[in-house]
């Protein structure tokens, strides 16, 4: 595994990741959801459309379209133990990815997360 992460990050300086930690920090703590996602992903794009389904209000950054991208992937490596994306965070806590998401959905706890985080208006936790 060292060999992978070590290749992952060979052009990315350590306080690159630690500026772009920053970066996603923020991005979290701005909003009730947000996804750190790829365009081209199908997985961030069933969360996505998860999300747009439930009336969830969310926000996204796409990081194949930002030139710190790569830096901000391997925060959220550091950050959250999760390397692949969507990266999902509710509330400011890290939820995980689309498995992650679609269980909590599945179980029926993903929606009272989003009406707890503000997500979503308390009455349409019926959606």
């Amino acid at each position: 595994m060292g060999g992978f992460l070590s290749s992952f990050n060979k052009n990315i300086s350590k306080a690159d990741i630690d500026m772009a930690l920053e970066k996603a920090k923020q991005l979290v703590s701005s909003t009730p959801v947000f996804i750190f996602s790829k365009t081209y992903c199908g997985f961030c794009n069933r969360v996505k459309q998860l999300l747009k389904q439930l009336g969830a209000s969310y926000q996204v950054l796409e990081l194949d379209q930002e030139s710190d991208g790569d830096a901000i992937q391997a925060a959220l490596l550091e950050w959250t133990g999760q390397r692949t994306v969507p990266n999902v965070f509710i509330g400011g806590k890290h939820l995980g990815g689309c498995d992650e998401v679609m269980a909590k959905h599945q179980q029926g706890q993903l929606v009272p997360m989003l009406v707890d985080a503000k997500a979503i208006a308390a009455e349409e936790r019926t959606a």
